[in-house]
């Protein structure tokens, strides 16, 4: 009798005092206009600059929480608070049942949303949070005079599968452009050689360890620097990154020692840290679906883009003037093989995996996502994808892990060729020039983008603008003239596909533009001034 009793009071005590992960949202933010008069408390002024390009105005989600709410969470005994996030005005804390419950008495406490659904049913307000697993894969400017040429190896399909080679020998690199890569960790990308030349130019901007809260970021997952590779790596006749020129931000997301919802929230707290450096791109080859405890599972019911916490973060950062670029998954082949968050998310472009002939990886997850929309997005080669483990060797690995930052690098030099558009301009470009625009499928959403035909789709603008200034006789034999009113500039002439083919500087003496060098057929016209820029086409017969 007595060890039933002990057993009793067991089997009690951890019912008690096990511990649940739970998001706990506050009512309002306070002192708010302190904040809106003084943006560089919350913002860089980079990341103002973003916003003013964009015309995003400031708002309430750009305001810190409130202080003294989380000293009061913190303080209550049998709650931890794990991570933070001022676009949602919540805290993720793990405690006991009773503990974080008692905080619905607390007046600024406005709901609570456990990992564990079955739980909210005693809650205040259930918000709509689901949490799940990572589905990974461990394993503004002018068109320059040097013509850039790549000798790329055997990463060479990656890239112009994409026609990413058009973009680089203009020289649109993905310099001035500013990618956050949020992930496991990127140990050896201080001393490897494919990192070399990254490290010389000095475009490792910084980064953070959210699991551990540390400055040391050069640690963890060696799953992070594959990843990175793909992008800023550089080891001539192996391996070119897709926006070698770029300038990252590291930072560690992930615990790779198990699976909680946490590190949903961590990845949001990485985000907004993202949005207030200025960051214009975030990759994320992570996503999430099961956890380690089978009650934090998302299902795929919560795939509609705005129930997961990871997903409803995407969304305000796209809302801030990102790109966010996400891997679309590898559970594919399984029984469950729908995309993860944050790829769900409407404004995310999820990204499948291809194999080098453009045939979908088997491993690939797939769409729609639960409320019907097209996902993945769009496609790169995730198969046999090219890249430099964390001791430097160049080798291949699979996963939409590789195809999505392979995709986020090539978005970088399109935005470094157009930077004045903004993020969902871009990111329609990059929907409307993929080879499945038309005709999208679960399988492989709107398809294999082509940059070359963004690049020229970008180049060319409305009617009225053309009017304005533009190249005659148009159909030309040979010979075009500039009009009058024209100072000092340049003229940049594409094909179609966006290949440039001719540039002249231009002057009030200059002699009329000769087009005898170029075949017969239709071109891109560009101008370029301190003044202005405009485009159009012109037919040479």
């Amino acid at each position: 009798m007595k060890k039933l009793y002990v057993f009793l009071f067991l089997l009690l005590s951890t019912v008690a005092f096990s511990q649940e992960d739970a998001w706990v949202y506050f009512t309002a933010k306070t002192d708010s206009q302190s904040y809106f008069d003084a943006p560089l408390k919350m913002l860089s002024q980079r990341a103002l600059d973003r916003r003013s390009n964009q015309k995003i105005p400031l708002d309430l989600k750009d305001v810190p929480i409130n202080k003294n709410y989380i000293a009061l969470v913190n303080d209550l005994a049998g709650v931890t608070v794990l991570a933070k996030s001022k676009w949602l005005n919540a805290l993720h804390v793990r405690g006991t049942l009773a503990a974080i419950n008692s905080l619905k008495t607390y007046e600024f406490v406005s709901s609570i949303d456990f990992a564990n659904k079955s739980l909210n049913q005693t809650g205040k307000i259930a918000s709509t949070i689901k949490v799940k697993q990572t589905n990974k894969v461990k394993n503004q400017a002018k068109v320059k005079d040097t013509k850039v040429d790549y000798s790329y190896g055997s990463s060479s399909n990656q890239i112009q599968m994409l026609h990413g080679d058009a973009l680089h020998q203009q020289n649109f690199t993905g310099a001035g452009i500013v990618i956050a890569v949020l992930d496991g960790g990127f140990p050896n990308v201080n001393t490897i050689l494919p990192f070399q030349r990254l490290r010389e130019s000095k475009r490792i901007l910084g980064g953070y360890d959210f699991v551990y809260r540390n400055a040391n970021f050069y640690t963890g997952s060696s799953h992070g620097t594959s990843v990175l590779s793909t992008m800023a790596g550089y080891k001539e006749n192996e391996l070119v990154g897709t926006a070698p020129d770029a300038s990252y931000y590291l930072f560690i997301t992930e615990d790779n020692l198990s699976e909680n919802p946490v590190e949903e929230s961590l990845w949001v707290e990485a985000a907004e840290q993202a949005d207030s450096l200025g960051v214009d791109i975030i990759n994320t080859s992570l996503g999430y679906f099961d956890y380690d405890k089978p009650a934090y599972n998302h299902t795929y019911s919560q795939m509609d883009g705005k129930t997961a916490f990871i997903s409803k973060g995407a969304e305000i950062a796209f809302s801030r003037g990102m790109i966010i670029v996400a891997s679309a998954g590898n559970s594919g082949g399984t029984s469950d093989p729908y995309i993860a968050a944050p790829a769900d998310a409407a404004s995310v472009l999820a990204i499948g995996a291809v194999t080098a002939s453009e045939t979908r990886a088997s491993f690939s997850s797939i769409g729609p996502s639960f409320d019907g929309r097209v996902k993945p997005d769009v496609m790169a080669q995730g198969a046999n994808t090219v890249l430099s483990d964390e001791l430097g060797k160049i080798s291949t690995a699979n996963g939409t892990s590789f195809s999505s930052p392979i995709m986020a690098g090539m978005i970088a030099c399109l935005w470094q060729a157009f930077p004045s558009k903004t993020n969902k301009e871009i990111r329609q470009l990059v929907l409307e020039s993929a080879n499945r625009f038309t005709t999208p499928s679960s399988q492989y959403g709107y398809g294999i983008p082509n940059f070359s035909l963004a690049l020229s789709k970008a180049l060319v603008v409305n009617d009225v603008s053309m009017n304005y200034f533009h190249l005659y006789p148009n159909p030309t034999k040979d010979i075009v003239f500039f009009p009058e009113n024209f100072n000092t500039g340049k003229v940049i002439l594409y094909t179609i596909n966006g290949q440039k083919v001719l540039e002249k500087e231009l002057s009030k003496t200059s002699e009329p533009i000769s087009l005898q060098t170029l075949s017969n057929g239709m071109y891109i016209y560009r101008f370029e001034s301190d003044a202005f820029s405009n485009s159009g086409k012109i037919v040479k017969y």
